[in-house]
């Protein structure tokens, strides 16, 4: 089932990501979630994989969990609270996974990208939007706050907007979330606008780039003395590889890099 539910292409050096339940708007369903998974958990393991793009097939990118799956829950009895519990600590891992990944990952986002939506674009690397899309945390709407959703919005844009869009459950257009943070681009063509932003982070030399996701992510949690000292030694370790020295010699000597990996 998981073939069929998030279909995988690979574009040179790109793997290209689909989420496939259009009947659903892609939810994130107990069957989805799994299908991530497994997948980007496969995908960091790859060295012929050096960016990652994720999109969603119909007409949104991702409408957050799937509400009738969880209501399913309630049949247990401690009223689902076992089953509710299990489910945000799975797409908790989801999105933390996507953060351990050595390569980027790019959400293309079109129509909506709402709730835990919302939430995998934040988590995702990098982000291009079409023209048009909304993006919300808007669970408050039916009585539910976006807590989980939260702790990636929260850490992609400011404070107070981040607070707005939970405690109101408004939604924003394309042109705001690039303004707040959320997305990087806004494209008319988002495959044209997405194809160029993940072939040119693949062209970059991959070892260097998994030094550096890692190195970005970990960084933030630090204080700045701290911070410095660690990235340091990042440096050091990516200076001591083949590939690094023979960019470097390239660049000097004026010609294309002669790289392994």
């Amino acid at each position: 089932m998981n073939d069929t539910l998030l279909l995988r292409e690979t574009r040179g050096t790109v793997a290209w990501l689909t989420m496939n339940n259009p009947a659903k708007l892609n939810a994130l369903s107990d069957e989805m979630l799994a299908a991530l998974q497994s997948t980007f958990s496969e995908i960091a393991e790859s060295d012929q994989v050096k960016a990652v793009v994720l999109r969603g097939a119909g007409k949104a990118f991702c409408a957050g969990h799937d509400l009738r799956q969880m209501t399913d829950k309630r049949q247990a009895e401690d009223d689902g609270a076992a089953g509710f519990k299990d489910l945000f600590d799975r797409c908790a891992e989801m999105m933390m996974t996507i953060r351990k990944m050595p390569q980027p990952v790019i959400a293309s986002v079109h129509g909506i990208a709402t709730a835990a939506g919302c939430q995998l674009v934040a988590s995702c690397d990098l982000a291009v939007a079409e023209e048009g899309t909304r993006f919300g945390v808007n669970g408050v709407n039916i009585g539910l706050f976006c807590s989980t959703p939260m702790v990636a919005l929260s850490r992609n844009i400011a404070r107070k907007q981040a607070f707005e869009m939970l405690v109101t459950g408004d939604f924003i257009d394309a042109s705001r979330a690039r303004d707040l943070g959320l997305v990087n681009r806004v494209a008319t063509d988002l495959d044209a606008e997405t194809a160029a932003l993940s072939e040119q982070v693949a062209s970059k030399l991959g070892l260097a780039v998994r030094y550096g996701k890692g190195a970005f992510y970990d960084q933030m949690e630090m204080g700045l003395a701290e911070a410095y000292a660690f990235t340091g030694d990042v440096m050091v370790a990516n200076m001591a590889e083949r590939d690094t020295k023979e960019g470097i010699a390239a660049f000097l000597e004026k010609r294309e890099p002669d790289w392994n990996s």
